[in-house]
């Protein structure tokens, strides 16, 4: 019985402490150069697609420059934040704001098109689909478990 018992109270502890890990990896990101997140996101997308060399130089340019813009946005907002000048945004700015995300995703995929290989642009689509819906389901329970 006390076999049972340990056994279960080490099981509940092992749960909860996979569940407090999960967060981890997006912090961690956070404190790395734009260049260090390019080069990973880079050498993840080498390995998933086979890339050339070649594709890795221009797929790393293209990612450290929206590394660089992301986190330049992620200054700014602390620094609103920090401040407390931060509000809510308008209607027009969400508009704005989101055709404009609009605009660079579609800039983006029509980048990727050019230097992938049709084989390799199949594959990649289908793995933004993935983690898209992915995401997607994450922010689902986030939101629910806020309120």
């Amino acid at each position: 019985m006390k076999k049972i018992l340990v056994a279960l109270v080490c099981m509940v502890g092992l749960t909860a402490m996979a569940q407090r890990e999960k967060g981890h990896g997006r912090d961690q990101m956070k404190d790395l150069t734009a260049e260090q997140m390019a080069t990973l996101q880079t050498k993840k997308m080498t390995l998933a697609l086979d890339l050339t060399s070649g594709q890795q130089q221009k797929i790393k340019a293209i990612h450290l420059e929206e590394a660089k813009e992301r986190k330049a946005k992620h200054e700014e907002r602390k620094a609103q934040k920090e401040e407390g000048e931060r509000k809510k945004p308008t209607s027009e700015e969400r508009y704005a704001m989101q055709n404009a995300r609009l605009d660079k995703m579609i800039a983006f995929k029509a980048e990727m098109k050019e230097i992938l290989s049709a084989e390799q642009y199949e594959k990649w689509e289908k793995m933004h689909k993935r983690r898209g819906k992915k995401h997607s389901k994450e922010n689902k329970g986030e939101r629910k478990a806020r309120r």
